[in-house]
């Protein structure tokens, strides 16, 4: 019994093997581990980076997206302007060669259409027996003594007043914004000539009305004054204009 040896003394451990899995286990699970930190890390970065490029881009494309729409609008505005006011009457149309205007021309517009008018009123009461002008006819101021007397006659044919009227007609239509507008030398000259002798014709009835008739027309007198005011309006400005210092118009 003594000389028996214990059997596990005799015999030899068999050693202990462990699979490579076991082995790599450990590893494994550290470099899961730091993947997965890695990862986290990588999302909270991106995350972290990516808020504020994402709120840039954001400001970015709303801002290109504003000046696009700003520029549409501009684009729009230019291409279709806005309706003027309506003007059914036409009456910014019809006002528009007045404005251009200059004074001086003006006034012999203003002037020329008062002669018309006073000539066409002389001229009905000369044809017209039931027409009595608005005047005195008494004393020194007497309307009727002098449109009825032989002088109101030129060469026993033509009225005076009738040629009053085509003398103002004509003036208008010179004197009017279209006739202005005619920049020939003959058209300046046209109009400085009969306004010439129109004032020769105005100082032959002033000189009938004291000197023979010996009474003065009130309306025949505001046309003579019409027609001094004319004389001396286109006289100052031919002086000019051929002076090379003419007023400006606004055409």
């Amino acid at each position: 019994m003594a000389s028996q040896k214990p059997a596990s003394r005799g015999a030899k451990q068999a050693p202990v093997r462990t699979s490579p899995t076991a082995r790599n286990a450990p590893a494994a699970r550290a470099a899961k581990a730091n993947s997965a930190n890695g990862t986290t890390r990588q999302t909270r970065n991106a995350a972290a980076g990516a808020g504020p490029r994402s709120a840039s881009a954001a400001t970015g494309a709303t801002a290109r997206s504003a000046v696009r729409t700003g520029r549409g609008a501009r684009t729009g505005a230019a291409a279709v302007p806005a309706e003027p006011p309506a003007d059914p009457r036409g009456l910014a149309r019809l006002w528009a060669p007045f404005r251009r205007m200059g004074g001086l021309q003006l006034a012999t517009l203003i002037l020329s259409l008062y002669g018309l008018g006073a000539s066409v009123y002389l001229t009905i009461a000369h044809y017209d027996t039931a027409v009595t002008l608005v005047c005195s006819d008494k004393g020194l101021i007497n309307c009727e003594e002098v449109t009825t007397s032989p002088q109101s006659v030129v060469f026993g044919i033509f009225p005076v007043a009738v040629l009053g009227l085509a003398f103002y007609v004509f003036m208008v239509a010179i004197n009017s914004p279209w006739g202005w507008r005619l920049k020939w030398p003959a058209v300046t000259w046209l109009r400085v000539a009969s306004v010439i002798v129109g004032m020769g014709f105005v100082l032959y009835l002033i000189y009938a009305e004291v000197d023979q008739i010996k009474a003065i027309c009130l309306w025949c007198t505001s046309v003579h004054v019409a027609t001094f005011l004319i004389f001396v309006l286109l006289v100052f400005h031919t002086t000019y204009h051929w002076g090379g210092s003419e007023p400006a118009s606004r055409d």
